[in-house]
C-alpha cells in the first residue's frame, strides 16, 4: 500500500504522460520552452488568477514573493508554528525576523486570536515592523483568509497565502491561491498536483509584482538574460516538469480532487465516532494533501503508529517539532509556552495514506485497523 499512489496515478495517465514527456525531448527546449507559457497559463485559468509564473519549488515560490516585497532585516513576518519549515525558513533568508503564531486546534490553520495578539505584541516592542502576514492552507484546507484579511487591512500589512499543500481547495467559489495579495504553490511530488521532481508557482493579479518575481527567478533579469538589473536567483522550472503538470491538472479538474473528497468523506464517515477526523467549516472544500487524525497523546499516537505499520499500512506524522522548537530558530530565543496548540498537535497528529486512486478495500483495512487499535 502507497501513501500516496503515485505509481497508480501514472500507470492511468501512462498514455498522456509519455506523449507529454517525450514531444518535450524532441523539441529540444528543455529551460524555459513555450510549455512553460502554456502551464503558466493553464494554472492561472484555473485558480482565475491574472499572473502565474512558474518556479523551481514552493520554497523559492515563497522566497520570490518576499523578494517582491523588499521584505528586509527590520521587518516582522507573521507565520503559523505549525508547518513545515520552509514556511518560516524564507523569512529568515531574507533577513526578516519571523514571528511565530499558534493555530486553530480544529483546522490546524493560523489562528486569527493568536494573529492579532502576537501583532500588538510585536508593535508593543517596537523593534520590528511588521510586514507580512503568511497563512497556511495546511493539509489542503484554506486558512480563515476573510478573518485573516480584516486584521491584514486593521494593521496595514500583506497577505501571503502559502497554498504549497492548498492548490485545489475552495472557500465558497473562489479557488485556493487566489486569497493573497501574492499566493503560492508547491508541486512537490506528493502534493496535490505533483510534477516528477520539484517546483513551484507563484500566483498575483498585481501586474508589477508578478513583472519583479518574473525577474527575480531568472538572475534578476531586465530585457533579456545577458540584462541583469537586480540581484536574483535561479529558479526556472523545467520544461518537462511543466508538461507532466498540464497532463497532470486535466486529470486532477475532470476527477482526481472530486475523488479525493469521496475519500476523506468516507474516512471521517468510518472513524468519526472513534478519533477526532479532521473538520472541514461550512463553505470551505479541502485538496486533502493529508488526512490527519488527533488522538489522545504521543503514547498512543506512537502505539497507532506501530500498529498499523505492522499490518504495511504506511502513516506520517506531520509535524513532529513546531516551527518556534527548530533548532535553527534559536536566536529568537522563544518563550517556551508560545505556541500551546502546536506543541499538543505535534505530539498527537498522524496522517493516514490517501490520494484519488485509493481503492474501498484498502479504506476499510485502514479504518478497521485503526478502530481495532484505539478500541482495543
Amino acid at each position: 500500500m502507497q501513501f500516496r499512489d503515485l505509481k497508480t496515478q501514472y500507470t492511468v495517465l501512462k498514455d498522456e504522460m509519455d506523449k507529454a514527456i517525450l514531444d518535450v525531448v524532441a523539441s529540444g527546449a528543455f529551460v524555459m520552452g513555450p510549455k512553460i507559457k502554456e502551464m503558466e497559463t493553464a494554472f492561472a485559468e484555473y485558480v482565475e488568477a491574472k499572473h502565474c509564473v512558474a518556479c523551481n519549488s514552493g520554497t523559492d515560490a515563497l522566497l520570490l514573493a518576499l523578494k517582491a516585497w523588499d521584505v528586509k532585516e527590520g521587518d516582522a513576518v507573521f507565520v503559523p508554528s505549525f508547518t513545515f519549515f520552509a514556511s518560516a525558513e524564507v523569512i529568515a533568508m531574507q533577513g526578516a525576523t519571523p514571528v511565530f503564531v499558534d493555530v486553530d486546534r480544529d483546522t490546524f490553520n493560523i489562528c486569527v486570536a493568536d494573529l492579532e495578539r502576537k501583532i500588538e505584541q510585536t508593535l508593543k516592542a517596537g523593534k520590528l515592523k511588521p510586514r507580512v502576514i503568511i497563512a497556511v492552507d495546511l493539509f489542503g484546507l484554506p486558512a480563515d483568509f476573510k478573518a485573516i484579511r480584516k486584521i491584514a487591512e486593521k494593521y496595514n500589512l500583506y497577505v501571503l497565502e502559502d497554498g504549497a499543500q492548498g492548490f485545489g481547495g475552495r472557500i465558497g467559489e473562489q479557488k485556493a491561491c487566489t486569497f493573497g495579495d501574492i499566493s503560492t504553490t508547491s508541486f512537490f511530488p506528493a502534493k496535490p498536483v505533483g510534477c516528477y521532481g520539484d517546483g513551484g508557482a507563484v500566483f498575483t493579479d498585481n501586474a508589477e509584482w508578478a513583472a519583479l518575481i518574473e525577474s527575480y527567478h531568472i538572475h534578476g533579469k531586465g530585457s533579456d538574460r545577458y540584462d541583469n538589473v537586480r540581484i536574483g536567483m535561479n529558479s526556472r522550472m523545467d520544461s518537462i516538469q511543466a508538461a507532466v503538470l498540464l497532463v497532470k491538472l486535466k486529470a486532477f479538474a475532470e476527477h482526481e480532487l472530486e475523488d479525493i473528497n469521496k475519500v476523506s468523506a468516507r474516512y471521517t464517515e468510518k472513524l468519526k465516532d472513534i478519533v477526532k477526523t479532521p473538520i472541514v467549516p461550512e463553505g470551505f472544500y479541502s485538496s486533502w494533501a493529508q488526512y490527519t487524525l488527533q488522538v489522545e497523546n504521543k503514547e498512543v499516537r506512537n502505539g497507532l503508529q506501530a500498529a498499523l505499520k505492522a499490518l504495511d499500512i504506511p502513516t506520517a506524522i506531520y509535524y513532529p517539532i513546531p516551527m518556534h522548537r527548530q533548532t535553527a530558530f534559536n536566536y529568537l530565543n522563544i518563550n517556551d509556552n508560545l505556541c500551546p496548540v502546536s506543541d499538543q498537535l505535534a505530539d498527537t497528529v498522524i496522517s493516514l495514506p490517501i490520494h484519488p486512486y485509493l481503492t474501498e478495500k484498502d479504506q476499510d483495512m485502514i479504518c478497521e485497523a485503526v478502530c481495532n487499535y484505539l478500541t482495543k
